[in-house]
């Protein structure tokens, strides 16, 4: 059985449904009418508004968060070996 609030006859977006959208939503992937409806629900809805402003500041600060370090050459050294040893069956 086909979930209700799927359907073509949709005039309201829950905050459950929000949180299943805020991605597709976030991205402008969303078909229009379906756009229309989750903006309605953000005009009444002001823990789904909180939510999609946490989300849009988690976005923003993902690119500076997990820059990656490289390994010192000490360290890369060691992994070397290990591996070397390991690939050896020692």
């Amino acid at each position: 059985m086909a979930d209700s609030h799927r359907n073509s006859t949709i005039d309201e977006v829950t905050c459950r449904e929000f949180v299943e959208l805020i991605t597709d939503y976030w991205e402008g992937a969303l078909p229009g009418e379906r756009t229309e409806l989750v903006e309605q629900h953000l005009v009444i809805c002001d823990s789904c508004k909180t939510y999609l402003e946490q989300f849009e500041a988690l976005v923003e600060a993902l690119p500076g968060a997990a820059e990656p370090e490289s390994p010192t050459r000490e360290a890369e050294q060691t992994l070397l070996a290990a591996f070397r040893e390991w690939r050896a069956g020692g």
